[in-house]
């Protein structure tokens, strides 16, 4: 029983290696091209957001009073109209999407942080710290050359931002992996 939960979380960080490794090589990629990211990613998000408004729509259908059905029928329009106007847009999209990933990252540091401190006991926990800590530095710096930098920023922020988190799961998933192994050799 036990080798087949040592072998249950061998696979589990051989997968979370291969997610840090893709998750580092798509960071470098996105830092590459990052006017090309910046304006892939606002396209992406209204076509999510048009994709959201459809299932408003049908949802809508699904309402048992006309007042509920009134009222879906009116977020799915609202929803698709404005994915169309941000994918014909996709300037302004990016220009928008700056300031709020700015946003989502001081608060996804802060978060991170707060994760490390309530973990701090464990081994290797720092690189959260570090992640943490580079985060909220990348949101300040989105902040704060806004709206300017938006044309560069969601590529290269989103890539670097990419490179820290699949390093810093590459390192955790490592000593974990060594932490399974160790007994097996010990």
């Amino acid at each position: 029983m036990l080798g087949s939960s040592t072998e249950a979380l061998r696979k589990a960080t051989g997968l979370s290696i291969g997610s840090a490794v893709l998750m580092i090589l798509l960071g470098m990629l996105a830092i590459a091209l990052p006017g090309t990211m910046g304006i892939g990613v606002a396209i992406l998000v209204a076509w999510i957001i048009i994709f959201g408004g459809v299932s408003h729509l049908v949802y809508a259908f699904a309402a048992e009073r006309a007042g509920q059905v009134a009222w879906r029928l009116l977020v799915g329009v609202v929803y698709v109209l404005g994915g169309v106007y941000l994918a014909l847009n996709p300037g302004l999209s990016l220009v928008t999407m700056t300031l709020m990933l700015g946003a989502i990252f001081i608060v996804e540091g802060v978060m991170r942080g707060v994760l490390f401190f309530q973990l701090r006991a464990l081994p290797r926990v720092g690189w959260i710290l570090f992640d943490s800590l580079m985060t909220v530095l990348l949101g300040v710096l989105i902040m704060a050359g806004w709206p300017t930098s938006s044309a560069w920023a969601i590529g290269t922020i989103v890539g670097v931002n990419l490179l820290v988190s699949g390093f810093t799961r590459l390192m955790l998933s490592v000593a974990a992996r060594k932490t399974i192994e160790a007994p097996a050799h010990g």
